[in-house]
């Protein structure tokens, strides 16, 4: 991946070559581009009329319902099942494409060989607000496991230097938590694999200790003085304390279809896979960071959760997502969108990938995929990250012969951090995993338009982001 100190060195759209294969496709394209049209056409008014008479039945109830998330004595559960009847029928209606749930490809997936030599994680990530002051702040929380066949009573440290000496791999629970933004910071948990309970079944959940991961649940803690992380360097974090209880709706998904099904993926061996059950995720609760109580509302924390697992991690690492969208076009609030983009390298067996991400954009209820799993959609990925001196910049572009989306996000490396993760063999595999959460920047997404014999580009719409989740290692 080419590093750019000088982030104006390269142009915007025009730094990318784009490919024209116009008249091989042209046939398939018009006719493809009707049916999409009429479909499209067809959804939009249904789900427009669903959505009016939803938020005119319960605008108002919402609101109140808001207010009782800032409220010391409101009840949590009863309060986010409230939330949840005023926005289900919404949520449920019109899934096509990608926006699949799949509560099986969301279980734990350490067994077989990947109960020796394996990670499996789930990720949560969303923007809280100061009871007191009122200020955001955006949070993490992450329930990582790691090698259970190798643990027993005690947790074992890959980066414990008696154990790198003599080639002991990891083993434990870790419970990863922390804050990006202005003073960023990350804390470990570790638990040892004889006080992990977890459930097998398709409807996964995970605890130790006060700590508990499910579908619709995260609870736990962490802290740690500064002094214990400077003395103990395998924890690879820093110190503090952060607590939360939180519910969580996972509205919008991106499920890229059947190469992680059960059936393919114990055959193709993947280095790193993924499943986002959550794009679009709705929290509910409280965090506490330091002294500091955050109160999480489900209609403003551009939540987001997935989960990866495998036996080590892709380099490049590349990792875009958001859900506070506005329309540059329309002035509107996009309250049913949502977009993500991942991968770099992936491997599958001995083959190696290079230079392929997975992207989706959920665009008021209208699917928007490039996926490299599915060939006969002929997707095709341009990208490039440049990292400078104060803040990194993702620059993608992503088409199939009918639509393209153009994605320009940038975060100020002050509001990130090094996120630190070693592999099941105990490597630390890359220099430096920048992860930010207040990333900036826009979407475009076009489509193929007929004029006469000649096709050119639409701009179906111009989308400004906020809150955006990025990564990026090497």
């Amino acid at each position: 991946m080419d590093k750019v100190e000088n982030q104006e060195a390269f142009e915007d759209e025009d730094f990318f070559e784009e490919e024209n294969a116009i008249d091989e496709i042209k046939g398939k394209v018009e006719g493809a581009k009707k049916d999409i049209k009429e479909k499209r056409e067809g959804i939009h008014e249904k789900l427009s009329e669903r959505r009016e008479a939803v938020k005119e039945r319960l605008g108002e109830r919402r609101a109140e319902l808001m207010d009782k998330f800032a409220s010391d004595s409101a009840d949590l559960k009863d309060t986010f099942s409230e939330y949840l009847d005023t926005v289900r029928a919404d949520i449920s209606a019109n899934r096509t494409g990608f926006n699949v749930q799949d509560q099986e490809k969301n279980r734990f997936m350490l067994e077989g060989d990947l109960a020796e030599e394996g990670y499996d994680w789930w990720w949560h990530s969303f923007t809280g607000y100061n009871k007191k002051t009122g200020e955001p702040k955006t949070f993490f929380i992450e329930y990582y496991l790691i090698n259970p066949a190798l643990g027993g009573s005690d947790v074992v440290y890959g980066q414990l230097l008696e154990n790198k000496e003599v080639g002991i791999r990891p083993s434990y629970m870790m419970v990863k938590a922390g804050a990006l933004g202005e003073k960023p910071v990350q804390l470990h948990r570790f638990f040892p694999w004889d006080e992990v309970e977890v459930s097998k079944a398709v409807s996964f959940e995970v605890k130790a200790g006060d700590c508990l991961c499910n579908e619709n649940r995260i609870v736990g803690n962490v802290k740690l003085t500064k002094k214990e992380a400077k003395e103990h360097p395998e924890y690879m974090c820093d110190g503090g304390s952060m607590s939360w209880d939180l519910f969580i709706d996972k509205q919008v998904a991106f499920n890229v279809g059947v190469g992680t099904d059960k059936a393919v993926r114990d055959v193709a061996k993947y280095e790193m896979a993924w499943h986002a059950e959550g794009i679009k995720s709705a929290y509910g609760g409280t965090v506490t960071l330091g002294k500091e109580e955050y109160v999480i509302r489900p209609d403003d924390c551009y939540g987001y959760a997935d989960k990866n697992w495998g036996r080590d991690y892709t380099v490049p690492w590349i990792w875009l997502s958001s859900n506070n969208l506005v329309s540059r076009i329309s002035g509107k609030r996009l309250e049913n969108s949502a977009f993500v983009i991942g991968g770099g390298r992936p491997v599958v067996g001995s083959v190696d990938l290079e230079g392929q991400l997975l992207g989706a954009v959920w665009y008021e209820g209208q699917p928007f995929e490039f996926n490299f799993a599915k060939p006969l959609t002929l997707p095709k990925t341009q990208f490039r990250v440049v990292e400078g001196k104060n803040k990194v910049t993702w620059k993608i572009i992503q088409q199939t012969p009918a639509t393209k989306v153009y994605t320009s996000i940038e975060c100020q490396k002050s509001e990130m951090l090094n996120n630190n993760y070693e592999n099941p063999n105990g490597d630390i595999v890359h220099s430096k995993l920048w992860l930010g959460g207040t990333g900036t920047g826009y979407v475009k997404i076009y489509e193929r338009s007929a004029d006469g014999l000649k096709l050119d580009w639409k701009l179906l719409d111009y989308i400004e982001v906020e809150n955006c989740g990025c990564e990026y290692g090497e």
